[in-house]
C-alpha cells in the first residue's frame, strides 16, 4: 500500500508541472510511479481527480477540490514539523523557487552558491519564468515579483525598488540623434516589451504615475527584456526597462541613458512572494532575509548612474 502522503505529494506536483512526466523529474522519480500514487488516491477516493486527454491534463470538478485541501494538509504537516524542531534543525529539504528570466540569471544565481555555503542542507529548485506564476497551484515555496499588484491570498515582503531607464547605444544615437523631448520619441525606433502595457510594444507612459502616454513604432517586439537589451546593443533602437537589466552597459558606456523633458514612469517594487501559513517554513524565511540583506540598502544594479 502506497503512502497516502507521498501520494498526495505526487498528486499536488502533478498540478503544479502540468504532467506527469514533469513531476516525476522534479521529484526525483520514475513516471509509473507517479502514476500509481495518483491512480491510487482516486482508488481510495472513488472518483477521477484528473480530465485526462492527450493534449492536456486538467481537473475534475472532484480533482480542484481535493487539491485544495491537499495543499492546505500539506502545508499545515510542514508547518506542524517546523514548530516541533524550530530553534534546533538547521534549514533543510528542498525550496522551490520562481522568479522573472532576466532578474533570474543576474541577481539571483549569482548569490546562491554563498546561499548554498551557509545553508548546505537546503537544495534550491530556481525556475524561471516571465509569466506571473501561481504559487498554490504550482507548488513554488517561494516567488520573486516585480510590480504594483498582488493577490490578498498570497503573503509578500517588499526587498528593493526598481527603476526605469530610457537609453541606446551611442552609435544609434550617433545615427539619428538623441531625443530631448518626449514627443521626439514618435519619430524614434523603440524596442517594444510584449507583456507591459506602460512600456510596451505601441506606446510608452511617462511621468511618476504615467500621466503622459505616446504612441511609439517597434523594430522588435519580445516578451524577455535581454533580447531587447541584445538589441539595443546592436544600435536596434531606443530601450525603456528596468535598470537591473542593463545597469552594467550602463556603467561600461555601451549604452547612453536619455534624458527627456519629462520623468520616466515610477518602477516597481520587487517582493518576496509566499502562501501564508501559520509558521513560515525556515527555508523559506533565510532566503527571504538571504537576498533582502543582499540588495539593501541600496539594491546592486541601481548603484550605476541612473535616471529617476
Amino acid at each position: 500500500m502506497l503512502d497516502r502522503i507521498t501520494s498526495m505529494q505526487a498528486f499536488v506536483r502533478v498540478v503544479g508541472q502540468g504532467s506527469f512526466a514533469a513531476a516525476a523529474r522534479s521529484l526525483g522519480l520514475s513516471q509509473t510511479m507517479v502514476t500509481k500514487h495518483v491512480s491510487a488516491l482516486e482508488a481510495h477516493l472513488g472518483v477521477a481527480l484528473f480530465h485526462r486527454s492527450t493534449r492536456r491534463l486538467s481537473l475534475t470538478e472532484s480533482g480542484q477540490l481535493y487539491l485544495d485541501r491537499c495543499q492546505k494538509l500539506l502545508s499545515s504537516l510542514e508547518d506542524m514539523e517546523q514548530e516541533v524542531t524550530a530553534g534546533a534543525a538547521e534549514p533543510r529539504g528542498l525550496l522551490r523557487m520562481n522568479t522573472p528570466v532576466s532578474f533570474a540569471i543576474r541577481h539571483v544565481a549569482p548569490l546562491l552558491p554563498e546561499f548554498s555555503q551557509k545553508y548546505p542542507l537546503v537544495t534550491v529548485e530556481l525556475g524561471v519564468d516571465d509569466r506571473r506564476v501561481d504559487p498554490i497551484a504550482e507548488g513554488w515555496d517561494l516567488t520573486l515579483r516585480i510590480g504594483h499588484m498582488l493577490p490578498s491570498s498570497l503573503k509578500a515582503r517588499r526587498l528593493a525598488h526598481i527603476n526605469f531607464t530610457l537609453c541606446a547605444a551611442p552609435s544609434y544615437l550617433a545615427k539619428h540623434g538623441t531625443p530631448a523631448t518626449v514627443s521626439d520619441l514618435e519619430h524614434h525606433t523603440c524596442l517594444g516589451y510584449t507583456l507591459s502595457d506602460p512600456v510596451g510594444t505601441t506606446r510608452w507612459s511617462f511621468g511618476r504615475g504615467g500621466e503622459r502616454t505616446i504612441p511609439v513604432k517597434s523594430s522588435l517586439r519580445s516578451n524577455n527584456g535581454d533580447v531587447l537589451r541584445t538589441a539595443a546593443l546592436a544600435g536596434q533602437g531606443i530601450l525603456y526597462q528596468p535598470t537591473f537589466i542593463v545597469a552594467d552597459e550602463l556603467q561600461s558606456g555601451l549604452l547612453k541613458p536619455i534624458t527627456l523633458d519629462t520623468p520616466l514612469l515610477e518602477g516597481p517594487d520587487l517582493h518576496a512572494v509566499y502562501v501564508p501559513t501559520t509558521h513560515v517554513p525556515l527555508k523559506v524565511r533565510v532566503m527571504i532575509d538571504f537576498l533582502a540583506t543582499r540588495y539593501a540598502p541600496v539594491p546592486p544594479w541601481e548603484r550605476v548612474g541612473h535616471q529617476s
